[in-house]
């Protein structure tokens, strides 16, 4: 996938978190790419909330004056950059080849035979071979953990909740496969403040349901919670 609104929280956690190893979109170098993602996000990163994307919308607005001039496709949409696409908007050719090697791979083995010809023994035998091969290369690629990313809601009894404890004690759940992110303090009114918290799941290994419901067993501090947004990485 690719990056989405780029003006929302959501959207700045996926771009700080996929500039946390790299310091442009794509390559080594300021393209086209960054240009599509600086416009995108309009207006400069909370340094505090998404340190990545802060350093790099700064370092890419000082080729403000240049980017026309900078390599690559201009055409291209800012959703064709991000998380599993920059490879392949890199290198379209790469996407080529990979169809073209998968398309020989698919001739060297025939899955169905052929009807009109009659097969020998030894030819039986590689056939089978071959089709034992493909099974196990099917069997051992490795699969991609599916992730989510999603801000959250956790609200106070009153304004007296002692906030500092109230998101201490929500950072304070550990499980494989869940990282905290970002937080904010949101006014709901009465002087009463929210916890407002962004966190990445692996899908199949934390369950928000019962997140939520460890959550809710802060009782002097919790009165209620709720998942406002997710996306997938």
């Amino acid at each position: 996938m690719g990056f989405t609104d780029l003006t929302s929280e959501i959207g700045l956690t996926l771009l700080t978190g996929f500039l946390s190893t790299r310091s442009y979109i794509s390559g080594t170098a300021a393209s086209q790419a960054d240009v599509a993602v600086f416009k995108a996000v309009s207006s400069a990163p909370d340094a505090d909330k998404y340190p990545h994307a802060a350093r790099w919308y700064k370092h890419i607005a000082s080729y403000e004056d240049e980017f026309a001039t900078l390599p690559g496709d201009a055409s291209l949409p800012f959703t064709a950059y991000g998380p599993g696409a920059v490879e392949v908007t890199l290198n379209p050719a790469k996407k080529e080849v990979a169809a073209e090697a998968a398309e020989e791979e698919d001739e060297d083995v025939d899955l169905f035979g052929s009807d009109d010809e009659e097969e020998d023994a030894e030819a039986a035998r590689v056939r089978e071979e071959r089709l034992a091969e493909y099974r196990k290369k099917k069997e051992n690629k490795p699969k991609v953990a599916a992730k989510s990313v999603v801000t959250m809601d956790v609200k106070p009894w009153d304004d007296e909740t002692d906030m500092v404890a109230l998101e201490a004690s929500v950072r304070g759940i550990e499980k494989d496969g869940l990282v905290w992110g970002a937080s904010q303090l949101i006014p709901v009114g009465f002087g009463i403040k929210k916890l407002q918290i962004n966190l990445v799941v692996e899908d199949e290994k934390v369950s928000l349901d019962e997140l939520q419901e460890e959550i809710q067993e802060f009782e002097d501090y919790v009165q209620s919670s709720d998942v406002i947004a997710m996306q997938k990485l």
